[in-house]
């Protein structure tokens, strides 16, 4: 089975080295700018500043061959499955990033820490749920 993905944007941001960039948004990752496709400007709408957003993108520059690594990159830790990491080599390369919306201009999307680099396809973006309870 194969299916077509459409990208919906692009990330503009000052990171532009993926090898320089935060493996994680919370280790200095920059504001960025979540910039749709003007036709899709009826389904971002209703965003405004505070809402909490999952971004989907397409890590465009990750390796979709590599199926073990060291996670983060460090050696001493034992080769571990992709799927059991947040590499952003694997099979399908997209990537999650929950960040809070910082202010809009029309279709260009001010946000908080993403460490997307600049360029980056977006898939999509969806409101972040409450967490779970921890019961079960």
């Amino acid at each position: 089975m194969t299916f077509e993905v459409r990208p919906i944007g692009h990330v503009e941001s000052a990171l532009t080295d993926r090898g320089a960039a935060p493996k994680q948004a919370d280790e200095g990752a920059p504001d960025a700018w979540l910039v749709l496709d003007p036709a899709l400007a009826p389904a971002a709408a209703d965003l405004a500043a505070g809402d909490e957003l999952v971004v989907v993108t397409w890590l465009h520059e990750a390796d979709r061959g590599v199926l073990v690594v060291h996670p983060r990159g460090d050696p001493a830790r034992p080769p571990t499955g992709v799927f059991s990491t947040r590499s952003p080599a694997r099979p399908n390369p997209v990537g999650l990033h929950t960040v809070r919306v910082l202010g809009r201009d029309g279709t260009r999307i001010h946000v908080d820490a993403l460490e997307a680099v600049d360029g980056t396809p977006l898939i999509d973006l969806k409101r972040a749920l409450a967490p779970r309870s921890e019961e079960r």
